[in-house]
């Protein structure tokens, strides 16, 4: 019988609550969010053979069950989530957090009580993602993304950037018409791509599917994206970690910058440090010529030109910016002169104020051609 989605939530969420205390919560997630992998990926692979992941002897969620009690119980679980990152090239990905560390999660009796009650909760009947789960509901996804959302409120300003609402996802992916893709070869793409939240929705619109490509600067939550895309059925997207701007990882053999069907973005609203590690004024990928350079300490529109030089011809892209692109001056009116006058705005969609977690200044979508 299939479970409720609030049942699955509110016992997932005890799990933050044995951690609190010790870190915050952009520290939390990268605890409850792996184990939250290790349980899923347990439960639906484990035993059987050509399965999407595998899941080697010794590194089951299970023989984490074993370990309650134990007084090693945190140096055994790094190595089981170890041993399965290394069989499914994992590692750096779901090996980000330490289940062995004194500062976090206490020392002696409180480490093993705190990682025996965490394992307990996941342990629970109502998580066994083997058999509860209702056809075509993709309940662990959708568990995920709630912790993410409640991460992105708790973190703050500074660690809520690797969420993006998924009502605005959706009507992202809507307008750039990603439903018209035909076959799973077309692309889309996302340069600041975070948790990976944009990426999927705009993939979910698609009915014959499409190869996914992302960048995300933060390593940890590169990680959630790789881990996300796995749970979502998407685990041949190309997630990469990297600088977008002064680093951006998918390039063409001649060096130019690899061009996409569709593309969207939800990048740090007015970046001060957008043009650290490169010089704009001699940018090797052209992507202020025509144009003009963005403000030194505001970097709205080098990725809305970084996003437009990365669509084909034919491409269709769809950016979330502060409201302030539309009407600030000097250099960002010259910008904006030269996208009308090129044609390269399709539309804009204005936003409401406090939609997004940790800022309360509203925004626009800016949708190419």
């Amino acid at each position: 019988m299939p479970i409720k989605k609030s049942e699955l939530y509110s016992s997932i969420w005890q799990s933050c609550d044995e951690l609190r205390g010790g870190m915050d919560a952009s520290q939390y997630k990268d605890y409850v969010l792996v184990l939250l992998f290790m349980k899923y990926v347990s439960d639906r692979y484990a035993g059987k053979s050509d399965a999407l992941i595998e899941v080697p002897k010794g590194a089951s969620f299970a023989d984490m069950v074993a370990l309650k009690g134990k007084p090693d119980i945190g140096d055994r679980i790094n190595k089981i989530i170890a041993k399965l990152a290394e069989a499914n090239e994992l590692v750096g990905i779901i090996t980000v957090a330490d289940f062995n560390d004194d500062d976090k999660l206490g020392e002696g009796k409180e480490m093993q009580e705190r990682l025996s009650n965490l394992i307990a909760i996941f342990e629970k009947p109502e998580l066994d993602f083997s058999r509860n789960r209702a056809d075509g509901d993709d309940l662990l996804g959708d568990a995920y993304e709630y912790l993410m959302r409640h991460f992105a409120t708790e973190s703050g300003k500074s660690k809520g950037q690797f969420y993006t609402p998924a009502e605005v996802s959706r009507i992202m992916a809507k307008v750039i018409g990603i439903n018209k893709a035909e076959r799973q070869d077309q692309t889309v793409y996302d340069p600041t791509c975070g948790s990976g939240s944009l990426l999927l929705k705009a993939a979910n619109e698609t009915e014959h599917g499409i190869t996914i490509y992302g960048q995300e600067m933060d390593l940890a939550t590169r990680g959630l994206a790789k881990m996300n895309m796995i749970l979502h059925k998407n685990p041949t997207a190309d997630i990469q970690q990297g600088n977008t701007l002064s680093k951006p990882y998918f390039k063409n053999k001649d060096g130019t910058l690899k061009t996409f069907d569709f593309a969207v973005a939800n990048p740090p609203f007015s970046t001060k440090a957008w043009s650290n590690g490169f010089e704009p004024d001699h940018d090797m990928f052209g992507r202020f010529e025509g144009f003009g350079i963005p403000p030194a300490k505001n970097g709205d529109y080098a990725f809305l030109l970084h996003l437009i030089k990365s669509l084909k011809s034919t491409g269709k892209g769809a950016i979330i910016l502060p409201h302030g692109v539309l009407f600030r001056g000097n250099s960002e009116a010259n910008i904006r002169k030269n996208l009308i006058k090129r044609g390269y705005i399709k539309g804009i969609i204005g936003l409401p104020a406090n939609l997004f977690y940790g800022t309360g200044i509203p925004a626009c979508i800016i949708c190419n051609r």
